[in-house]
């Protein structure tokens, strides 16, 4: 059994400016996502791409700025509608507190793809083009967001097994040991997922089958983390046994599979 090391959150205090870990996390997340937004552009179909349909990095830049208030504003409005719609309806101002935390996954994602349309449009190009583009892009982000969670203490896992040789035992989560359900999601949802995508992504499949691969993928991952997740205390589990987070990542692998079979009959990007 393991005690979380509990550390700080302020990475560094400069005077009355405090710099978080979470915050880091997020500046990392964004660091890779051009890190990565460079290499895609050196695969197929988007090097070969000529004219006003070519992509630059300027567009890597413009798509992460649209992506990051996409995932602030989805995020938010997502957690407000998704798990306490009925405290938000009553405290309609307290949507704007996001200092006292509170982000959603899938409505980040919900941001995201209004970005990518936004995006789309505004630079002429195919969306499923763009959404390709950035999918392989995303999970590292994700898993640098869970190692935010982890130095935070927060998003604990459920209850396991005494004998677990990594059972952990979070401050304010009581003195049994739990699940580190953040180390899992690091490992499923951010880790593992991006290999899976990065190298499917450098086949070229059809357009759309990146994205929907995303979609499938992340959705089928995060169902299975939250098995080891603790529910929202104010939700619990919901029907048939599933939490929130389950009954969001239903649709997502619903229209991860149908968009992937779909976007098969089309013709492959050149």
């Amino acid at each position: 059994m393991l005690i979380h090391p509990q550390i700080d959150p302020v990475a560094l205090q400069l005077g009355p400016i405090a710099i978080h870990w979470y915050g880091l996390t997020y500046l990392a997340a964004f660091a890779l996502f051009m890190f990565l937004g460079r290499q895609r552009l050196r695969h197929a179909p988007y090097a070969g791409l000529q004219g006003p349909g070519a992509w630059s990095f300027r567009d890597v830049e413009d798509i992460l700025f649209m992506g990051v208030m996409g995932v602030v504003l989805g995020g938010r409005l997502g957690y407000c509608l998704f798990y306490k719609p009925a405290y938000y309806l009553s405290h309609p101002l307290e949507v704007f507190y996001v200092w006292q935390g509170g982000m959603s996954f899938h409505g980040g994602m919900l941001g995201v793809i209004v970005a990518m349309v936004w995006f789309a449009r505004s630079r002429n190009k195919p969306f499923w083009q763009v959404a390709d583009f950035v999918a392989p892009c995303v999970p590292t982000g994700l898993a640098a967001g869970r190692v935010g969670n982890f130095i935070n203490g927060e998003l604990w896992g459920r209850l396991a097994d005494p004998s677990l040789p990594w059972g952990m035992v979070f401050r304010g989560a009581g003195d049994l040991p739990r699940h580190p359900s953040q180390v899992y999601q690091f490992l499923l949802e951010g880790v593992l997922l991006f290999v899976l995508l990065w190298l499917y992504a450098r086949r070229a499949p059809k357009q759309g089958q990146v994205a929907a691969a995303f979609l499938f993928g992340y959705g089928v991952m995060r169902f299975i983390a939250e098995f080891f997740r603790e529910p929202d205390a104010h939700l619990g589990l919901l029907s048939l046994g599933m939490s929130m987070g389950q009954w969001l990542c239903v649709p997502m692998v619903l229209a991860g599979a149908v968009l992937w079979a779909w976007a098969g009959k089309r013709k492959t990007l050149k």
